[in-house]
């Protein structure tokens, strides 16, 4: 098994180098998921194409049986201004990935096709699908939304993310709230107008002051940051608008609805979600994927980022190859060793994974 770990490392590792020469943005994955599909038909693996999202089973399907599902993602943000190198051409290093896409999430989309190649010649106790999806970094309706209705029933799953090969159990949610505060214009000279620079000023005074009650024992308190703000178009006129978003990352004792409510109460601004949908997602303490994490030893924590875990509606952990750290920065890079050590530690997990209906 270690030479076929070894050898299924050296394969992951070439097949990332191809993913990392192809742009792949969301909603322009055409070229990926074409390449993902012919790799894995030269394999004898039957592949199934819901737009540009692809899944495959490891054996064929048995309903009697539970379903656990391995999925990451094949899109990728836009490079960074700051890359210094060719982030679709990146130089060649003997220790390392290198590339737009090669951590986040990349390394977990090739290290899952190795260990789904590997267990198709091992009997298992569940059904094994790997689901390889679109649109995740822009919560697109083309991607696992799309995707997850056309799939067989999926009873659990392992998402694959740059966690260090820890177990996120639980993972915050996101809503992004862009406002507008109105004010009246007026010549900057005179005693006029009302300045709406100012009344999000108090508005963002009150965010930062504001205190949501119910704090979760696993995810903590919910988060809110002002990450963007625009007001004014000559330096004589007082601006009557002025817009600023808010990044919030609530914890599950609050439904995003609810947030949204609270913060319309306390706020002067007209406040306008961009979705409601991205959820919380919590695994319970008691389920058999916490259970088989602790029996291998795999460090869980909760995770502050998103992912298409919260468009699944199944009990789930978060754990790949590579360094959320490093996510949608410049320079972004995976190692051979991570990639080795994540087929391996892939493979340990879901050969002790025992999942019942």
């Amino acid at each position: 098994m270690e030479e076929r770990v070894r050898n299924s490392a050296l394969n992951a590792a070439l097949n990332l180098r191809e993913m990392v020469a192809m742009p792949s943005f969301s909603g322009e994955e055409e070229r990926v998921s074409q390449f993902l599909a012919e790799r894995l038909e030269e394999d004898g693996v039957n592949v199934n194409k819901v737009g540009n999202n692809l899944w495959v089973l490891a054996h064929d399907y048995n309903p009697s049986k539970p379903t656990l599902m391995l999925n990451s993602h094949m899109d990728t943000v836009r490079p960074a201004s700051s890359y210094s190198f060719d982030p679709y051409n990146p130089p060649q290093d003997e220790l390392m990935v290198k590339g737009l896409g090669s951590n986040d999430a990349g390394a977990s989309v090739v290290c899952l096709i190795e260990v789904l190649k590997i267990l198709r010649s091992t009997p298992l106790p569940f059904n094994l699908l790997l689901a390889i999806t679109a649109e995740e970094e822009n919560s697109g309706p083309k991607g696992m939304k799309m995707l997850y209705p056309n799939l067989p029933p999926i009873d659990c799953a392992i998402i694959g993310e740059p966690t260090k090969m820890e177990a996120a159990i639980a993972e915050r949610g996101l809503l992004v709230i862009d406002a507008i505060s109105n004010g009246i214009s007026g010549h900057a000279a005179r005693e006029e107008g009302v300045n709406a620079i100012l009344i999000a000023h108090r508005d963002i005074s009150k965010i930062l002051s504001y205190k949501f009650d119910k704090i979760s024992p696993v995810m903590g308190s919910v988060k809110v940051s002002v990450t963007k703000i625009e007001a004014g178009r000559e330096h004589n006129v007082i601006p009557d608008k002025c817009c600023f978003t808010m990044d919030i990352r609530p914890n599950e004792m609050y439904s995003n609805e609810e947030i949204f409510n609270k913060l319309q109460e306390l706020l002067e601004s007209n406040l306008k979600a961009r979705s409601f949908s991205n959820k919380c997602s919590m695994t319970p303490n008691d389920h058999e994927l916490i259970k088989c994490a602790e029996r291998c030893g795999i460090v869980q924590y909760v995770s502050p980022t998103t992912s298409d875990w919260m468009r699944v509606s199944v009990p789930a952990i978060k754990m790949g190859p590579g360094d959320s750290s490093r996510s949608h920065k410049a320079d972004e890079y995976v190692t051979k060793e991570e990639l080795s050590s994540g087929i391996e530690k892939y493979l340990k997990f879901i050969n002790n994974l025992n999942i019942k209906r």
